[in-house]
């Protein structure tokens, strides 16, 4: 009886052993097949924190990169990786292997979603694009950069960090908090402003802010790159001399709920942004400027010019003299165009 009983253990054990092997090498080889070879189209999967294995496997079938439920839970436990998947959302394919698909799962690759900020853009604008992009209400951007608090944190000499959201290209994953998006945009502008451009502001008797908010005009007036050092040179020039820088796009962002109208009402009406009325850098930046505005406002050109006048194509005429920027507003504006205009 007793050989009987230790027979039929020792055929159990065996038949398990065997059970276990098959399935070990079935479910290796089925690492290696994809749900579907030919199919390369990405499919998004959302996996949320504390979200049960189960049932992130039942959104992968549901979402067609993973076949037969089963084995990839034998697999993920194999190889340990059932407990070690990272929440966010990921871009996978029925192409993937079921072993690279819970390697993307493991080491957390998840989706980025490109965030495309141009030069000369606000921060109403930026905010506007974060919301567009999926990555966050416009709102929390917009409140975090008008938090003087934040500003001094990140040693900003402003209430605002209206001119250091740092233009460029930018990846974000789905889910990122307004902070992060805030702090890389602030220090991707640190990495850009040397500390070699701060000891030439220093030269030019300027403080970063007012680099800043200068260089945020020239990007605003710029329409051809060439330009960028001979703007800059009138601006100079005109704040030497103690004139009125008198640009337009300073007057436009001080105005509230601005229709694309400038008018002969605005241009008298006070505010801080209001350059024909008031001397000197308006409080701080209009825009967020770029690396070649920056450089504009630290290095101008070697000019005499205090003028200049739009040639409708992009470019200006830059002048001297009152009479020689009255010749070329007859020549090339049938209005008063932008940039300064008349002496104070």
């Amino acid at each position: 009886m007793f050989r009987k009983i230790l027979f039929a253990l020792i055929m159990g054990v065996f038949i398990a052993v065997c059970a276990a092997a098959v399935l070990w090498v079935e479910v290796e080889h089925y690492a290696l097949r994809p749900a579907a070879p030919a199919d390369p189209s990405e499919r998004t999967v959302l996996i949320r924190g504390g979200q049960p294995f189960s049932a992130v496997v039942e959104l992968l079938v549901a979402r067609g990169v993973v076949q037969s439920p089963l084995k990839f839970r034998v697999l993920a436990r194999l190889r340990g990786v059932d407990r070690r998947i990272k929440a966010g959302e990921y871009a996978l394919r029925a192409s993937m292997t079921p072993l690279e698909i819970l390697a993307a799962l493991e080491r957390g690759a998840v989706k980025l979603h490109r965030l495309i900020i141009p030069e000369g853009w606000t921060v109403q604008q930026i905010a506007a694009a974060v919301e567009a992009a999926g990555l966050g209400a416009a709102a929390d951007t917009t409140r975090l950069a008008g938090d003087p608090a934040l500003a001094r944190r990140h040693g900003i000499e402003a209430d605002s960090l209206e001119g250091y959201l740092f233009p460029d290209t930018y990846l974000f994953p789905r889910g990122v908090a307004a902070e992060t998006i805030v702090g890389v945009m602030l220090e991707r502008f640190r990495e850009v402003f040397t500390p070699e451009w701060s000891r030439r502001a220093a030269e030019l008797g300027f403080s970063v802010h007012a680099v800043v908010t200068l260089a945020s005009i020239i990007e605003k007036e710029t329409g051809a790159a060439a330009e960028r050092a001979l703007i800059s040179s009138v601006f100079h020039n005109r704040l030497a001399k103690g004139m009125r820088l008198e640009t337009d796009p300073t007057v436009i962002y001080g105005i509230e709920n601005f229709d694309g109208n400038l008018t002969r009402r605005h241009l008298a009406t006070p505010t801080p942004y209001n350059t024909y009325l008031i001397r000197g850098l308006p409080p701080g930046p209009i825009a967020s400027p770029g690396s070649a505005s920056l450089h504009a406002a630290l290095y101008p050109a070697q000019t005499d010019y205090l003028f200049f006048v739009s040639r409708n194509d992009g470019t200006h005429v830059f002048s001297s003299s009152l009479e020689e920027h009255n010749r070329a507003v007859r020549q090339h504006q049938s209005r008063q165009p932008p940039g300064p205009r008349t002496p104070p």
